[in-house]
């Protein structure tokens, strides 16, 4: 992907900080990595150790292996590992590849098998140097043939970001930096804004070459599978960077961000239903995997604004109209209760039923829609679920797969197999809003000129009136009033809470609008959507954009 000579390790290049044994004394009896391999001595008991390592073979094992990798002795450090093979051409490319040296590797107190530890390096490449520093940790295990205590090999202990067959590797880059800006020409910075970290990696590999930049020196990790952004480690000496545009709102941003740190595992998306420009993306954890915008989940009640347009469409119900919403409902032997198992009074409307979050209003209905395939079709045709979407960066468009029977029932109320992301979501919310799907993009269409996805067909302009009146009933009485409170604006939502397997506690999603801006969010175990996922939404609308 980018250029960069190889040369080799000469002396001098890495310092050996952890000094005491002769690299000749060193045991380098290895293990491939099935466990097996490796050459025994005479001399040595014919008894193979098992069990876990004791404290001082992993003491022993690690500092070995750090010796060895900080004195640029790939084939030493290699033969600590259980997968000599793997490891070795890593740890050699570590100084002939990615040019790093005078390596310090400063190990913390083990943890059980795994040794934390800290690396603090410098980077040399035609003539200009910078300090790498980061944190990383390995696991010792017992080899099975030798029985001698080895590293466990993962491309992750020589780097946290370093995946299988990627490489690190420092030269001049081919393809330019870019200055991302948002709506309003502020150039968006992972270092300001980490949730975009990935999408900038994203933006930078699709439209660096286009963007007007020039090349300049920087470390990065080559991915294995070429459609995969680089990720930029260091820079050594910047070139100029092209301006690439996007649709994103600093502000919405910021907030965004600082919406989801409040949460372990969190995801938002803000998007403008006028146009389909999304204005945030936010994730805590920040992986290269951007839940936000590739998740699949079910997405709990929130689908029932599909679910809704669709038994509004087929005149089954109008938002003033009576739905019967008793405790529970039976559909194909598949049994369905409210929250706590609630009911509404005789005479109660289907928005109070919609605000409130009734399953079993919606599952009763079923039978009378005369169609299972009835909610995939709407899902695709009206709001774009399951189109190939060109947002600009990678994408999950969404999933409601054709089902019968209980799994049919289920997909009413979210669950089952229906599979959403929270960019999803935010679109279900823009179209409802509207009438009309517009696929979100995170760049102008006129970037790249690239084809958006179109659906076949809108809303009647009955059908989302009643639509967003039950969504702002929701917002001010229903189960998003109290997340919504602080939201000022035309503004509605609709609540979410989806029973994973496995898990003791739902999933909290929230999605809901103001004005022209629309947002979905998940929090993972968070429970109701109103009481986690509902505040991060609201966040984000406040903010605007």
């Amino acid at each position: 992907m980018r250029s960069g000579a190889k040369v080799g390790v000469v002396g001098g290049v890495f310092v050996l900080v952890a000094g005491g044994i002769g690299y000749g004394a060193y045991s380098v009896l290895g293990d491939t990595g099935d466990g097996g391999g490796g050459t025994r001595s005479a001399s040595e008991s014919s008894k193979v150790k098992t069990g876990p390592p004791s404290a001082e073979e992993i003491a022993e094992t690690s500092k070995g292996f750090f010796d060895a990798w900080a004195a640029g002795d790939a084939a030493t450090a290699a033969l600590l590992t259980n997968n000599e093979a793997g490891a070795e051409p890593v740890l050699a490319s570590y100084g002939e590849d990615a040019h790093i040296g005078k390596v310090k590797i400063t190990p913390g107190p083990a943890v059980g098998t795994k040794v934390p530890y800290e690396v603090k390096a410098t980077v040399s490449y035609d003539g200009k140097s910078k300090p790498l520093s980061y944190a990383s940790e390995l696991t010792v295990v017992r080899g099975l043939t030798t029985g001698k205590a080895l590293v466990d090999w993962a491309p992750t202990v020589v780097h946290p970001q370093l995946t299988e067959g990627a490489t690190l590797k420092t030269g001049e880059s081919s393809t330019p930096a870019i200055d991302a800006v948002d709506r309003n020409g502020t150039v968006l910075t992972k270092e300001k804004y980490p949730s975009l970290g990935p999408i900038l990696n994203t933006l930078r590999q699709k439209y660096g070459e286009s963007a007007g930049g020039s090349a300049g020196i920087e470390t990065w990790i080559e991915p294995a599978d070429e459609s995969q952004p680089e990720i930029n480690l260091l820079t050594l000496a910047k070139g100029k960077p092209g301006k690439v545009q996007t649709t994103l709102d600093a502000g919405a941003q910021a907030a965004a961000e600082r919406a989801v740190k409040k949460y372990s595992q969190a995801s938002v998306v803000a998007v403008k239903p006028s146009t389909g420009a999304i204005r945030a993306v936010a994730n805590n954890p920040v992986t290269e995997f951007n839940v936000a915008l590739q998740g699949k989940q079910a997405p709990g009640s929130t689908l029932k604004i599909v679910t809704a347009a669709l038994l509004l469409e087929k005149g089954l119900v109008t938002a003033n109209g009576a739905a019967e919403c008793p405790k529970n409902a039976m559909y194909y032997g598949r049994s369905f209760h409210n929250l706590d198992h609630f009911a509404l009074p005789d005479g109660s409307t289907f928005t109070q039923s919609f605000a409130k979050s009734c399953n079993t209003a919606f599952i009763k209905l079923i039978d009378d829609t005369k169609d299972d395939a009835a909610l995939p079709k709407i899902a695709r045709d009206v709001f774009g679920i399951g189109l190939d979407w060109k947002t600009g960066v990678v994408t999950t468009d969404g999933s409601v797969p054709a089902e019968t029977g209980g799994e049919a029932a289920a997909q009413y109320i979210g669950q089952g197999t229906v599979q959403m992301n929270v960019l999803n979501m935010a679109s279900v919310t823009a179209t409802a809003r509207t009438g009309t799907f517009r696929q979100p993009v995170i760049v102008p269409q006129s970037l790249d000129n690239r084809p958006l996805a179109t659906a076949s067909r809108s809303l009647s302009p009955s059908v989302t009136q009643q639509l967003t009146t039950m969504m702002r009933a929701t917002a001010a009485w229903g189960t998003g009033a109290k997340a919504m409170a602080s939201v000022g604006g035309d503004k509605g939502a609709k609540t979410g809470s989806a029973e994973v397997g496995g898990q003791e506690t739902s999933n909290s999603w929230f999605t809901g609008f103001s004005n022209d801006l629309a947002a979905a969010a998940v929090v993972q175990s968070g429970g109701h959507g109103g009481d986690a996922a509902g505040p991060v939404v609201a966040e984000v609308l406040r903010a605007g954009g």
